[in-house]
């Protein structure tokens, strides 16, 4: 009897083929980053510099990462005028905080010496760092307790030069954001955040303090 030609199996094309061979060695490409950075995440402290390689943007889940300029410079002036007794709380920007990690890790300071910074974030694939605490801006104020939300809160509406606030997001959000963190001293500044594989919609910074990277709009 003829085997109905439904149940026969099914066979790709070369060119299905080509595509489904590229697809499994960058899916182990990838894998072997993401084990790499695993282990450069736990002997960065000794100097070894980290990658956002290992990172895919899902652009379903609105991740766009910064370029390496960028990021570098948001992480320079996060760290400008640091002590060991500093918190640095980095929400939703993994780029900048693998930056900051590498600035650190430059900085030859040991451990003890560096301040404390930690990532709030929502893709647990940064669980591979110890600084992860997860984070959903939906539900922002459920963070666990005793962390960075206590620095945050207590010095929150103070007039201490030393609170440096910085927010990067579209210039749609002008309004609310000058308005939102009007209690900090934000403004909007002349730096224009670059994305690593671009961006059509325009990033705007937004930040508490002028530096040699920016000036205030208003004042420039």
């Amino acid at each position: 009897m003829e085997q109905d030609s439904d149940d026969e199996n099914p066979v790709l094309s070369g060119s299905a083929l080509d595509a489904l061979r590229e697809f499994y060695v960058d899916r182990d490409a990838r894998l072997k980053q993401f084990e790499d950075l695993k282990k450069g995440a736990e002997e960065n402290a000794a100097g070894q510099i980290l990658s956002m390689d290992a990172f895919a943007e899902d652009w379903n889940e609105s991740q766009f990462w910064y370029s390496e300029q960028t990021a570098t410079i948001l992480a320079k002036e996060l760290l400008q005028g640091t002590t060991k007794d500093s918190v640095v709380a980095v929400v939703s920007a993994p780029s900048v905080f693998v930056a900051l990690k590498n600035e650190m890790a430059r900085s030859g300071l040991a451990k003890e010496e560096l301040p404390k910074v930690w990532l709030l974030e929502f893709d647990r694939r940064f669980e591979v760092f110890t600084e992860f605490v997860w984070y959903d801006f939906n539900e922002p104020c459920k963070l666990p307790p005793a962390m960075t939300v206590r620095w945050l809160s207590k010095s929150w509406g103070t007039t201490n030069e030393d609170n440096k606030v910085i927010v990067c997001t579209g210039e749609r959000m002008e309004t609310l954001i000058t308005s939102l963190y009007r209690p900090q001293g934000v403004l909007t500044t002349t730096f224009e955040p670059i994305h690593s594989k671009g961006l059509s919609n325009e990033f705007f910074c937004y930040a508490n303090f002028e530096c040699e990277e920016w000036k205030w709009k208003s004042s420039s």
